[in-house]
């Protein structure tokens, strides 16, 4: 009986989590109308129109970030990028240059009828924290693009506010791994380069 009594008032004094042991996981979901994830060309990349840089933003994604309390790590992110709604913002354009940029982008190089999304899922996380709630993280995962996964890693940087969890990094990928093609607004003009460069800045919100 003075066991049980002993035992009541521990719970009372450190609470029930404290016995039963913190959450293994916590779970951000990915908020797209504060995030932001692009693919960046250089001109000769992966579009050409009158020797400008291209600029791709992405209307519609998803995704889910766990951490471990304190420590970060064991850790996870999945993202889905719906590729249809990739679609130019370089300020050099004009609007019915956007366009035809836009209808290649779809009917040449990405096909999203038949490869609509553009996934990342991660395999493995690691961190070191280089300030308060900040971390320097690596993340290693598949990549689907055009169907077909590739092993990639990526460098990020973490920071942690409230109930808020912000991720920003790039990676760069070989369009030829995936078998993307290249395509020419005028119909191969110029020699075609095969390094892509996706940014993100995206912020979870705690569930």
């Amino acid at each position: 009986m003075q066991t049980i009594i002993i035992g009541l008032m521990l719970a009372a004094i450190i609470g029930p989590g404290a016995l039963l042991g913190a959450p293994a996981t916590v779970t951000y979901n990915l908020d797209a109308s504060q995030s932001k994830f692009m693919a960046h060309a250089n001109a000769g990349g992966l579009l050409w129109f009158k020797g400008h840089n291209h600029h791709l933003a992405a209307r519609e994604f998803t995704g889910q970030v766990e951490i471990t309390p304190d420590t970060l790590t064991p850790a996870s992110l999945r993202l889905i990028v719906k590729a249809a709604s990739l679609h130019e913002t370089g300020a050099d354009f004009t609007e019915p240059q956007k366009e035809i940029i836009n209808k290649e982008l779809r009917e040449i190089v990405l096909h999203p009828d038949r490869y609509p999304d553009i996934t990342f899922q991660s395999t493995n996380v690691t961190a070191k924290m280089s300030g308060t709630d900040r971390f320097d993280v690596k993340i290693e995962g598949d990549l689907t693009l055009h169907g077909v996964t590739k092993r990639i890693t990526i460098p990020a940087v973490v920071t942690l506010s409230g109930n808020n969890l912000r991720a920003v990094g790039e990676f760069s990928v070989d369009r030829d791994d995936y078998k993307v093609k290249a395509t020419s607004a005028f119909h191969g003009l110029v020699r075609v380069k095969n390094k892509i460069k996706f940014e993100f800045d995206i912020l979870g919100l705690r569930t």
